[in-house]
């Protein structure tokens, strides 16, 4: 999808690009872009979700004004990771560590989403900065949707089983060569500014094992 975010004070509001599944144990993959005051960056706060359980949140700052014109986000989900790219850019992986105990969502379909909403009770450091009303309306803009999957019908996938291959390519296989490695390190190196598996006051019991597989 094609984004371009809400310029100006956009504090409170949340632009999204989502993927989930219905129900009250539901499996969910977020980008969402967390506005702020008139200067101030956007945060992109990534998150997952599996059978109602998320608390995996990685967030980043960008290295362009997201308002200024249209880039392009990019999520991509098989049965081994999840990819999140921005213009063509991995900046977060989210593998299968269903072997350390770790749920992954491979097993419920999900329908993709966008939004745009008021979220200034956490949104904007916690809930600091309020939304200023007297700046809407809040526009976001969306174009050049496309979508590649498998599709779930009357207990049976599009995919065939054991091919490795969707209906129009191999990304039901995908995975991240070097270079991709290299470029996501680079990344989060330089722009991440939240992750869950360095959160060491959020998790006094040990960080979660996913945090420490290979």
């Amino acid at each position: 999808m094609q984004m371009k975010l809400v310029p100006g004070n956009s504090a409170g509001t949340v632009t999204t690009l989502y993927l989930k599944s219905p129900g009250t144990t539901w499996d969910e993959i977020d980008f969402e872009f967390l506005g702020n005051l008139s200067g101030d960056p956007y945060t992109l706060h990534t998150n997952v979700y599996t059978q109602g359980k998320g608390d995996k949140e990685q967030q980043f700052k960008l290295w362009f004004d997201p308002t200024a014109d249209f880039h392009t986000y990019t999520i991509l989900w098989n049965p081994q990771r999840i990819i999140f790219t921005v213009d063509g850019t991995p900046i977060r992986e989210f593998k299968n560590m269903e072997s350390v105990g770790t749920l992954f969502p491979k097993n419920q379909p999900m329908r993709m989403y966008s939004s745009l909403w008021n979220a200034d009770d956490w949104a904007t450091r916690g809930g600091l900065v309020k939304t200023d009303w007297s700046k809407a309306p809040f526009t976001a803009s969306y174009r050049g949707f496309n979508q590649e999957a498998c599709v779930w019908s009357n207990g049976k996938s599009s995919c065939p089983n054991g091919s490795g291959q969707g209906p129009t390519g191999s990304w039901l296989s995908q995975e991240l060569d070097s270079t991709a490695q290299e470029r996501m390190r680079w990344v989060q190196k330089n722009y991440m500014i939240y992750n869950y598996c360095t959160d060491t006051k959020r998790f006094p019991q040990g960080l979660p094992k996913e945090c420490f597989a290979a």
